[in-house]
């Protein structure tokens, strides 16, 4: 489990766990997400919010795990731009360590 800070007061936190995470790269929702410039905007947590839900209209199969990332991260209700940010950070934080472990496997 990964504890994230939703604001820069640091009086608001998150748990994301592993699954929310694989489910993240599962449908590589932070792909392209972020423009050129670097910045987090609420601009960004909206694109997000709106593929996800894209995602979920046009999916045949069982979305469980995409739902469960609504419900829980993506759509809480502070969750903002700041939360985002710091997401996106553990995100790839937790990828750079999947991957090491892959390559020493």
């Amino acid at each position: 489990m990964y504890d994230i800070q939703l604001n820069e007061s640091g009086t608001r936190h998150l748990n994301v766990t592993e699954q929310n995470l694989q489910t993240i790269r599962k449908y590589g929702l932070f792909d392209g997400l972020v423009g050129s410039t670097g910045y987090i905007t609420e601009a960004e947590l909206d694109k997000l919010k709106l593929n996800i839900r894209s995602l979920i209209a046009s999916m045949a199969e069982n979305s469980k795990d995409l739902l469960d990332l609504c419900i829980d991260v993506i759509y809480h209700d502070k969750m903002k731009a700041y939360g985002l940010k710091n997401l996106i950070a553990t995100y790839s934080q937790w990828a750079a360590n999947a991957s090491n472990v892959t390559e020493v496997e």
